[in-house]
């Protein structure tokens, strides 16, 4: 069955999933992307994934480079829209951490620089992740983005469901076999 890629896009959009924009040093000058296609990966070794369209910019910049993912507050949606192609009418500000590591955005919620670990094929996608070299996290609401439009989160529950995974073997009364 050939599954149609605009149907599947729109289905795949009811995941909510923040917005970041990776930043990376392109031939001296910084330069980002869009991306909501970020996740964590491992603690131990600490590292992040990156899923980034092969046929943007971006994609041949990152190629064995540091990046930064700068996790965006509620109030930067104009950064997400330049870095998707839209430009603002002021450029973005930009900081610096450290001389081997990526640029980063002013004002971001969180960033996490990394560097490069190892990229994978993933289709019409780079899967780059990278291993953590410092983050920095902030006070805020993070930018969302949920069937194609952007969105701020609403009232947090009062209390946690739950406190680890239930498939998590440290669990006390998880069964050992």
């Amino acid at each position: 069955m050939r599954i149609d890629p605009r149907s599947l896009r729109t289905c795949l959009g009811h995941f909510a999933t923040g917005i970041t924009v990776v930043t990376c040093d392109a031939e001296g000058a910084p330069h980002g992307a869009t991306v909501n296609a970020f996740t964590a990966v491992s603690l131990e070794p600490p590292l992040v994934l990156v899923s980034v369209d092969r046929n943007t910019r971006i994609c041949k910049y990152l190629d064995d480079r540091p990046f930064t993912v700068n996790v965006l507050r509620d109030t930067q949606d104009d950064a997400a829209l330049h870095f998707a192609g839209k430009p603002m009418a002021e450029e973005p500000r930009w900081e610096r951490p450290e001389e081997e590591l990526a640029p980063q955005l002013a004002g971001s919620l969180a960033t996490i620089a990394c560097m490069p670990w190892r990229s994978y094929d993933g289709g019409d996608h780079v899967l780059y992740l990278g291993e953590v070299a410092t983050f920095e996290f902030n006070g805020g609401e993070p930018l969302v983005f949920y069937c194609g439009k952007f969105r701020r989160l609403g009232t947090a529950f009062s209390e946690v469901p739950w406190l680890e995974s239930g498939d998590y073997p440290g669990l006390s009364w998880f069964p050992s076999s």
